[in-house]
């Protein structure tokens, strides 16, 4: 039988799938992050990989290069060597398209709450401080015809843009590398450079992958150049925005808000000062967080490790080149 070694507990979707198929699935069940030492010995006996936020760097190719496939838990695969796997000839799989939509929910959610300061108000509840009323104090900001500019116009950033146009009446900007002439049409979406969509954002939303290229672009710069009522939401990747420069935009007041459902490092420190301030959200990670896209996930990557362990091309390939 063939064996395939999961990172984490997977839904029972998932791991159904494997197991209807004659595949023995071992799961590592402690809730603790596996050292490499110890990814590298779990897999020695396996034929396959199940990845759920593991580390997949050339070291661990090198030392599991027996792997027939390695099937990522996630859409994003900024950490996983993929140059190194393919010069090995190992095919790596993801779960692309089933996350859109929760993600983008939690996009709008994080928008929403931090306009309105929902997160801090509710720590005053917890607190005893809801008292006295001041009809000038904490007020949030309202979104009904405001301007949400999207970094990385994709599938994530399409749902996210249709949710607001809709449901606020929001003009749609973006940026991306190349035109997305379809979601133009679509939504009414226009182009802009960079430094436009900075300058004329009230809502700055990041769904963009993880890259060399966007890797701390949302810096002291980029937020000296966005307005000061304007809201920055980040739910991509922690990397894409440099914490401590955020930090200093909005306690210098170069923008208004933050929404985060990404830092850097994950997890953030309990006391990090983000946390605390009235006009920040911050949620740990839970974009894809639904029932419904956790069990498709899983079935996704399930497909993917059948595929690859069967010697057939994987149906959500990252490295299609593998099979040149």
């Amino acid at each position: 039988m063939k064996r395939v070694f999961v990172t984490r507990v997977i839904p029972e979707p998932g791991r159904k799938l494997l197991e209807d198929a004659g595949i023995t699935v071992v799961e590592w069940k402690e809730k603790r992050k596996l050292s490499k030492e110890e990814l590298i010995s779990c897999c020695s006996q396996a034929d396959a990989l199940l990845c759920v936020s593991s580390p997949v760097d050339q070291e661990f190719l090198q030392a599991s290069k027996h792997l027939k496939v390695i099937a990522l838990h996630s859409v994003g695969y900024d950490h996983v060597d993929v140059a190194a796997a393919t010069d090995l000839g190992i095919p790596i799989g993801n779960t692309p398209g089933v996350l859109s939509a929760a993600t983008a929910d939690t996009a709008f959610l994080l928008m929403l709450a931090t306009s309105r300061k929902a997160f801090y108000m509710h720590k005053t509840i917890l607190k005893g401080e809801w008292g006295f009323f001041e009809p000038t104090a904490n007020l949030g900001i309202e979104l009904r015809g405001k301007t949400l500019g999207i970094f990385g116009l994709g599938k994530i950033g399409l749902e996210m843009a249709k949710a607001c146009a809709g449901a606020f009446g929001m003009k749609v900007i973006y940026h991306n590398r190349s035109r997305n002439e379809p979601a133009e049409k679509l939504i009414n979406a226009q182009w802009v450079s960079f430094d436009e969509l900075l300058a004329e954002s009230d809502v700055l939303s990041v769904h963009t992958a993880l890259t060399t290229e966007t890797a701390g672009r949302f810096n002291t710069a980029a937020f000296a150049r966005m307005k000061p009522s304007s809201i920055f939401i980040n739910t991509a990747r922690g990397g894409i925005h440099h914490e401590g420069d955020l930090q200093r935009a909005l306690e210098e007041g170069q923008i208004w808000g933050a929404g985060l459902d990404v830092t850097n490092p994950e997890p953030m420190m309990s006391d990090h000062p983000l946390l605390n301030m009235p006009n920040v959200a911050v949620l740990p990670h839970i974009g894809s967080a639904t029932v419904e896209t956790r069990n498709a996930m899983s079935i996704l990557a399930a497909q993917n490790i059948i595929a690859g362990l069967n010697g057939e091309r994987l149906p959500y390939p990252v490295n299609p080149e593998v099979y040149r």
